[in-house]
């Protein structure tokens, strides 16, 4: 079994002050303080995203993604840096419902985030279309008014196409609340079932397949989704710590049973991948194992 214990001992000893409020929230619901929240959101540029370097002035898309788990683990999703950065997200979404980085970032980007590469786009759609996916709702207007514009919301489809307005309604009690995207979100969902092969595999990195099934887990597509689920199963004995916490975290973020047979795999491998101070490995080095830790003990909740 996971020593869950052990877990939060490591975060607490290793992680420095925005890791110990993420695993504060993470377990007990804790909001963080004020400078631990400005301390995670500084750095956007102006138009909503967040850049993949200190002090970069292009926003990332794949940055901005790692910005927004970090943030969802503070529970900060609905304040407005994050809001305008979901929004700057789904305003870049192209019209055949993918996503790609910049092409001032062609020099710098990472091979899984390479503008004009088709498995970096197909990743960089899997990764924005998920966060739009958990997003949750638009918060309500201001009273008195019914509707409000919002670039990329249900109602604006996309680059090029007429924008319109959203109408906000309140979730049922009990239910997955709705992303505030849901039309930007469907044709992701529709990009990335587009591209899955016969047997349930997809042309891009392993990550691609863990958030577009997670995605299409959410959306209803539960066959689409087991068939993807299938092929991780198979892998979870070869892959890292790191990545099964990452894949297990994603599943459970979109609702999943942690009685789920994915979730029960993926909970037998941390626990045998589980060091003994307590943390996971990261895949790029020690200065990232806090990291993994939080997506495990995320996972495991």
């Amino acid at each position: 079994m996971v020593d869950i214990d052990a877990a939060v001992g490591y975060v607490v000893s290793h992680g420095d002050p925005v890791d110990r409020a993420r695993l504060s929230w993470l377990r007990t619901g804790a909001p963080p303080p004020p400078d631990i929240l400005e301390r995670a959101e500084s750095g956007q540029v102006a138009d909503g995203g967040w850049p993949a370097s200190r002090g970069g002035e292009v926003a990332s898309i794949d940055a901005t993604c790692f910005r927004l788990a970090e943030l969802d683990d503070l529970g900060a999703l609905d304040r407005p840096p994050a809001r305008r950065a979901l929004a700057w997200l789904a305003s870049r979404q192209r019209p055949d419902g993918t996503w790609e980085e910049d092409a001032l970032l062609a020099d710098v980007a990472p091979p899984w985030a390479r503008p004009g590469d088709p498995e970096a786009r197909l990743y960089l759609t899997a990764n924005a279309g998920f966060w739009l996916t958990v997003s949750g709702p638009i918060a309500p207007p201001p009273e008195g008014d019914t509707e409000t514009e919002r670039p990329g919301a249900p109602g604006t489809p996309g680059p090029g196409e007429p924008s319109g307005t959203l109408e906000w309604a309140a979730p049922e009690p009990g239910a997955l609340e709705p992303s505030g995207y849901a039309e930007v979100v469907a044709r992701a969902t529709q990009a990335f079932r587009a591209t899955m092969r016969d047997d349930g595999s997809w042309p891009s990195y392993l990550v691609a397949g863990w958030l577009g099934g997670a995605m299409l887990f959410h959306a209803g597509w539960f066959y689409e989704s087991a068939r993807i689920q299938v092929l991780l199963a198979g892998r979870v004995p070869e892959m890292s710590a790191a990545d099964v916490a990452l894949l297990a975290a994603a599943f459970r973020r979109v609702g999943m049973s942690p009685e789920d047979w994915l979730m029960v795999a993926a909970r037998k491998w941390l626990a045998e991948t589980q060091s003994g101070d307590g943390g996971w490995p990261s895949d790029d080095g020690p200065a990232f194992d806090v990291h993994t830790t939080l997506a495990a003990i995320r996972a495991l909740r």
